[in-house]
C-alpha cells in the first residue's frame, strides 16, 4: 500500500493550493484520511482529517480558509487550501487509516509535499 501526494509548490500569500494524495495497492477500505504539515523547527500538527463517512475536523489556525474532501471511490483525500498565509509554510504530510484484510488495520503516510507560501 502506498500513498502518494502530489500538488504542493509556491503559493503566493491570498492565494489557493490544492493537494491531492491517493492511496494505492491491494487492501479491503480505506478508512480516515488526513492531512498534517511540518515547519521547520515546529511539531507535526494535525490540519485536517476526515472520515469515510466525510465527518470533518480542523484545527483552529485553518478553520474557514481550508476544505478537506475525499473521493472513495479513487481513494484519494484533497485539500483546498485558500487564503494562504506566509505561516501555512510548511511539509504537508497525508495519513490514511487502512484495512488491509478485515483483521488487519494499519497507519500509512505519503511522502510530503512541499507548500511554501510567498509574501
Amino acid at each position: 500500500v502506498q500513498l502518494q501526494a502530489s500538488g504542493g509548490g509556491l503559493g503566493q500569500a491570498g492565494g489557493s493550493l490544492r493537494l491531492s494524495c491517493a492511496a494505492s495497492g491491494r487492501f479491503f477500505r480505506v478508512n480516515d484520511m488526513a492531512w498534517y504539515r511540518q515547519a521547520p523547527e515546529k511539531q507535526r500538527e494535525l490540519v485536517a482529517s476526515i472520515t469515510s463517512t466525510n465527518s470533518t475536523k480542523y484545527t483552529n489556525s485553518v478553520k474557514g480558509r481550508f476544505t478537506i474532501s475525499r473521493d472513495n471511490a479513487k481513494n484519494t483525500v484533497y485539500l483546498e487550501m485558500n487564503s494562504l498565509k506566509a505561516e501555512d509554510t510548511a511539509v504537508y504530510l497525508c495519513y490514511a487509516q487502512i484495512r488491509g484484510t478485515r483483521f488487519t488495520l494499519n497507519d500509512y503516510w505519503g511522502q510530503g509535499t512541499l507548500v511554501t507560501v510567498s509574501s
